[in-house]
C-alpha cells in the first residue's frame, strides 16, 4: 500500500475525529459536562443599579483577569444590540471540583483606580455575568451609612471574594448563586493599594430537572399576582361591554335607519322633500372619496399591518419556544421576522394606495419600506450617539450597523417591493358599493363633542384602559431586573386590545357619518392610534413616580425607545381601527338603495 495514501487517510480520519470531539465537547452550548470540564464564567457588564440600560464593559473598571486565556464571546445580533460584552473572566471553575479561597488575580490600584472605584461604589454599581447561560448579578461593593459626611470622608468597601454555589443534576448545571465578601476599604487619601481577588466554588446536588432550571429566576409572586388576573378579567369585561354596545345599540340603530330610508323611498317626491333628510345615507356620494394625504395613510396602513402580524407571531413564538430563557433570542428573532414579514407591508400599502387612485407607486413603496426603519435610525442614532459619548457598552458597533443595513437592503426592501407588486396588480380593484360625487358635500356644523378632534381624543381612552395594568408589568420588567415570562397574558391582552380598538373605531365612525361628516378615514385611524399618546403619557408618569433613573444617558434611552414603542402602537392600532371601520362602512352602504 502506498504509505502516502495511508498517511493521508489517517490524517482525514483524525481530522474527522477531532471535529466530532469538538462538537461533543462539554460547554454552555449543549449544557452537558464531564467531571473536571471547564465551566466558563463570562463577565458581562457593570453599571448603576437604578439605571439598568446604562451599562459599561466589566473590565472598564480596574478589575484584573484570571490566568485563563481571555477572549471575547461571539455575540449574536440580539446580544450586540443589547450591549452585551461577554468576556471570559479567567476564573478556573471545573465541573464538580470544589475550591476554597483560591486566588484569581492580584492588582495594584493607583490613586486614579481608587477614584474610579469609589465613584462606582458611590453610584451603586452592580455587575452581571453568565455561567452556563444562567445570569448572575451582584454588587461590586458597599459603603458606610454615614450620609452627613462628604464623599471624600466616607469609606467605600470593595468585595474581593466571590463564592459560587452551583447546583447540579447529574452532568448538568441547574442553578448558580453568587455570594460576595472580604470587604477591602477604599479611602480617598490612598495613593496605592494591593488587592487580591479570590474565589470559592461549592457544588450541591439537586433533583430539579434541567428543563425547569430557569423557573427559579422568575418572580411568580409579582407576575401572577391577583391584581394581574383581575386586570385580565376587567379587560375581558370591557370587551363584552363594547361588543355588546356595537351589536345591540349600533345594529338596532342601523336597522332603524334602514327602515326609515326604505320608508322614504316609497314616498312621492313632494312628500320625500318634507321628510327627515338627515343621517349617514346623505353622505353616500362622499364616503368613498380619496382620503387626504393618501401617500402617508397608505404607508402607515402598510407598516401597521406588518407590525400587527409581527407582534402576534413573536408572542406566539415566544410562548411555544420559551425564548425568554435564552439571551437576546427574542430580539434576534424579532429582527428576522420583521424582515420576513416586509411583504405584508408592501402588499397592504400598495393595495390601499391603488384602490383610491394613487399613481406614484414607486414613492409609495419607498415610503412604506422606510417609515419604520427610518424612525429606528433617527431615535436609535440619537441614543447611540449618547451611548458613544458615555463609552457605554450599549453603543452599537459600526459592523452591526452594516449588518442591519444589509438586512434592510437585501431582505426588507425586496420583500416590500414584491408585496407591493402583488397588491398593486391583484388586489387594487376599487369595488366600492357607491359612486363618488364630483363635488364634495358641505359638512354641517356639529356640537363640540362630535367634532373629529374630540372623538379622537376620547376614543383612545378605552383601548388604553384595556392594557393599563399590563403596561405596568411590562414596564417594570423591561426597566428593572425582572424577567417577563407571562406571554400568555400578553397574548390575551393583545387580542383584547385588537377587539376593543375595532369596536371603538366602528362606534366613532358611525357617530361621524350620522352627523353627515364623510371624513371617516383619518378619524377611524387616529381614534385608535391616539392610544399611543396615552401610553407615552403613562411612560412619563412611570419614569418620575416608579423609577429612580438618573442621568442623561438613561433618560435619553428611556424616552427615546418608549417613543419608538408609542410610534409602533400608533401604526398598529391605527391600522386595526381603520380596517374595522372600512369593513363597517362597506357593509352598511352596500345594503342601502342609492338613487
Amino acid at each position: 500500500m502506498n504509505p502516502w495514501r495511508m498517511n493521508f487517510s489517517t490524517a482525514i480520519i483524525l481530522a474527522i475525529l477531532l471535529c466530532l470531539s469538538g462538537f461533543s465537547r462539554a460547554d454552555e452550548h449543549n449544557h452537558v459536562y464531564e467531571h473536571g470540564e471547564e465551566v466558563v464564567a463570562w463577565m458581562n457588564t457593570v453599571g448603576p443599579l437604578n439605571n439598568r440600560q446604562e451599562t459599561y464593559p466589566y473590565y472598564q473598571l480596574p478589575f484584573c483577569r484570571g490566568t485563563s486565556a481571555v477572549e471575547h464571546h461571539h455575540e449574536t445580533l440580539g446580544e450586540a444590540l443589547q450591549g452585551m460584552d461577554l468576556i471570559n473572566s479567567g476564573i478556573p471553575i471545573r465541573f464538580l471540583e470544589t475550591v476554597t479561597h483560591a486566588p484569581i488575580c492580584r492588582s495594584t490600584f493607583d490613586s486614579e483606580n481608587i477614584r474610579v472605584m469609589r465613584y462606582a461604589l458611590d453610584n451603586d454599581y452592580w455587575f452581571t455575568m453568565f455561567v452556563d447561560d444562567l445570569p448572575v448579578s451582584s454588587p461590586i461593593g458597599t459603603q458606610d451609612s454615614q450620609e452627613d459626611v462628604s464623599n471624600d470622608q466616607r469609606t467605600f468597601y470593595l468585595y474581593t471574594h466571590k463564592t459560587f454555589v452551583i447546583e447540579y443534576n447529574q452532568d448538568r448545571i441547574i442553578a448558580v448563586m453568587l455570594q460576595y465578601g472580604n470587604e477591602v476599604p477604599l479611602n480617598a487619601g490612598d495613593h496605592s493599594l494591593d488587592v487580591e481577588f479570590t474565589y470559592s466554588v461549592e457544588w450541591s446536588p439537586t433533583t430539579t430537572p434541567f428543563e425547569n432550571r430557569f423557573e427559579r429566576l422568575l418572580e411568580t409572586d409579582f407576575f401572577e399576582h391577583k391584581v394581574h388576573w383581575l386586570s385580565i378579567f376587567s379587560s375581558f369585561m370591557m370587551v363584552l361591554f363594547l361588543t355588546g354596545l356595537v351589536s345591540v345599540i349600533l345594529l338596532r340603530t342601523i336597522k332603524r335607519d334602514y327602515a326609515r330610508y326604505d320608508r322614504e323611498e316609497g314616498l312621492a317626491d313632494f312628500d320625500r322633500d318634507l321628510g327627515d333628510d338627515y343621517g349617514w345615507k346623505q353622505v353616500h356620494g362622499d364616503v368613498f372619496r380619496q382620503p387626504p394625504r393618501l401617500m402617508i395613510m397608505s404607508a402607515l396602513m402598510g407598516t401597521g399591518s406588518q407590525l400587527v402580524i409581527l407582534a402576534g407571531v413573536v408572542i406566539l413564538y415566544t410562548i411555544v419556544g420559551d425564548l425568554y430563557a435564552e439571551r437576546a433570542t427574542i430580539l434576534t428573532a424579532t429582527i428576522f421576522l420583521y424582515a420576513l414579514t416586509s411583504g405584508i407591508a408592501g402588499y397592504t400599502s400598495a393595495r390601499y394606495y391603488a384602490r383610491y387612485g394613487g399613481k406614484e407607486w414607486v414613492r409609495n413603496v419607498l415610503l412604506t419600506a422606510s417609515i419604520w426603519p427610518g424612525a429606528i435610525v433617527l431615535i436609535g442614532g440619537y441614543v447611540n450617539s449618547v451611548a458613544i459619548y458615555y463609552a457605554s457598552s450599549r453603543a452599537i458597533a459600526f459592523s452591526i450597523m452594516l449588518a442591519m443595513l444589509a438586512i434592510w437592503v437585501f431582505l426588507c426592501f425586496p420583500l416590500t417591493l414584491l408585496g407591493a407588486i402583488v397588491g398593486r396588480n391583484w388586489g387594487s380593484n376599487a369595488d366600492f358599493p357607491c359612486r363618488v360625487n364630483p363635488i364634495p358635500r358641505p359638512i354641517p356644523e356639529k356640537v363640540w363633542w362630535a367634532e373629529p378632534m374630540m372623538i379622537t381624543a376620547m376614543g383612545g381612552i378605552l383601548p388604553f384602559g384595556s392594557i393599563f395594568i399590563e403596561m405596568y408589568f411590562i414596564f417594570t420588567s423591561f426597566w428593572t431586573y425582572k424577567i417577563y415570562y407571562v406571554y400568555g397574558f400578553m397574548f390575551l391582552v393583545f387580542l383584547i386590545l385588537i377587539i376593543v380598538s375595532a369596536c371603538v373605531a366602528i362606534v366613532a365612525t358611525y357617530f361621524l357619518l350620522n352627523a353627515e361628516d364623510h371624513r371617516w378615514h383619518w378619524l377611524s385611524f387616529m381614534t385608535c392610534a391616539s392610544t399611543s399618546v396615552y401610553v407615552y403619557l403613562y411612560s412619563v408618569y412611570y419614569f418620575f413616580a416608579k423609577t429612580k433613573m438618573t442621568g442623561m444617558f438613561q433618560t435619553s434611552y428611556y424616552f427615546g425607545y418608549t417613543a419608538l414603542l408609542a410610534l409602533g402602537m400608533f401604526c398598529m392600532l391605527g391600522f386595526i381601527g381603520h380596517s374595522a371601520a372600512n369593513l363597517f362602512v362597506r357593509k352598511i352602504y352596500q345594503n342601502v338603495k342609492i338613487d
